[in-house]
């Protein structure tokens, strides 16, 4: 089995990376097609250059590397906004594809603090939801996974048919060895983890300047959300 788990940044996305790497039959993968979506677009990202030199430039290469599988199932966290035109997108087609979504409200929130003046391009609910036409696939919502982690991890290993694995819900503080090079800068909070956090709690309140962005993320976002797994 190869999981292509598509999700926006600043969502449970390497909560979820680390919950499949907890299993001994998954290997797991870091958003290989991250330093090929820096090279072609030129955009300007914190640690830019380290990504650059470190990570496989080339999408055709990470493409084949997404083809190949794992020992024996590949979880691979994967971002839509990074699948820019002109990347090859056949490999996801034998995929088990799941869109992971979170309330915009949060995610701007929580990208602001990272790195200023977030964009809709930046935090991807355009790009996902035109995934989602394009190759179909579950979708889940992280906070149904933080209110209810065992439940929801159950069902989704269910719908794919995949027996469940308690060891998803716990794994160790601390970096792993599959993680990018950015996790110094973006994986603070999630190093700091064991297990996936507690409910969230009310949506934070946006500053007048991000509320435009908000205003054109929701309705991407409640698109999905109604599809939701429940």
């Amino acid at each position: 089995m190869r999981i292509a788990m598509w999700s926006g940044p600043r969502n449970l996305s390497t909560a979820m990376m680390y919950s499949f790497g907890a299993r001994r039959d998954f290997a797991v993968m870091d958003e290989p097609f991250y330093a090929p979506y820096l090279l072609h677009t030129g955009i300007v990202h914190p640690m830019r250059q380290d990504i650059l030199d470190t990570h496989e430039n080339d999408p055709n290469k990470v493409a084949q590397t997404c083809r190949e599988g794992g020992t024996p199932h590949l979880y691979m966290k994967h971002m839509p906004h990074h699948m820019i035109d002109g990347f090859p997108m056949d490999w996801a087609e034998t995929c088990v594809n799941i869109h992971l979504i979170r309330h915009p409200a949060r995610v701007i929130a929580s990208y602001a603090a990272k790195r200023e003046a977030p964009t809709l391009d930046d935090i991807g609910y355009v790009q996902q939801t035109q995934l989602f036409d394009r190759i179909g696939g579950l979708v889940i919502d992280s906070t149904d996974i933080r209110a209810n982690p065992e439940g929801v991890l159950r069902a989704l290993c269910a719908a794919i048919d995949l027996p469940f694995d308690p060891a998803m819900l716990h794994w160790p503080a601390g970096p792993r060895v599959e993680d990018g090079i950015w996790a110094s800068h973006w994986y603070g909070a999630v190093h700091q983890s064991t297990g996936f956090a507690g409910a969230e709690g009310p949506l934070p309140e946006l500053t007048k300047d991000l509320q435009p962005l908000l205003d054109q993320a929701l309705p991407h976002y409640q698109r999905l959300w109604d599809r939701r797994m429940q």
